[in-house]
């Protein structure tokens, strides 16, 4: 079943701005010091920042509140499997919002995807959740 579904689209030389502009106070606001590296070995720096953020309020959407209700920026955060593929974390806030919504006898799942063209960056996420399986692996 579906919990929640967010987009977002971000122009990156917004972002390039804010990056010349603040540096690090928005960096160390925004982003997780593992989404901080993996963008600043790449190439295009402020497309990985703007890509991050974009995901960041996509999920704050699909977990029906926006950035609002306590939720920090830090909550959530995006790191690649080797494959490439991105993943979404969520801690604090932004974990206790994912348990409420989320039914008893399920476990919510957060799926996102990234995608980048000049000057835009986009994500969706959608929020699964899934029965839980028995102890014998019968769902």
């Amino acid at each position: 079943m579906i919990l929640g579904i967010g987009t977002d689209l971000c122009n990156i030389d917004r972002v390039a701005r804010t990056l010349d502009r603040f540096g690090d106070r928005f960096r160390n606001r925004v982003f997780t010091e593992i989404e901080q590296r993996k963008a600043e070995r790449r190439r295009d720096v402020a497309g990985t920042y703007a890509k991050r953020w974009a995901a960041k309020e996509a999920c704050s959407k699909a977990l029906g509140t926006g950035l609002r209700m306590g939720i920090a920026w830090r909550d959530m955060a995006v790191s690649n499997l080797e494959t490439g593929q991105p993943v979404m974390h969520v801690t604090g806030w932004a974990a206790r919002r994912l348990r409420e919504i989320t039914p008893p006898g399920h476990e919510a799942i957060i799926h996102v995807t990234l995608t980048d063209d000049h000057p835009w960056a986009q994500a969706f996420v959608v929020i699964e959740a899934r029965p839980r399986a028995d102890d014998d692996g019968a769902p």
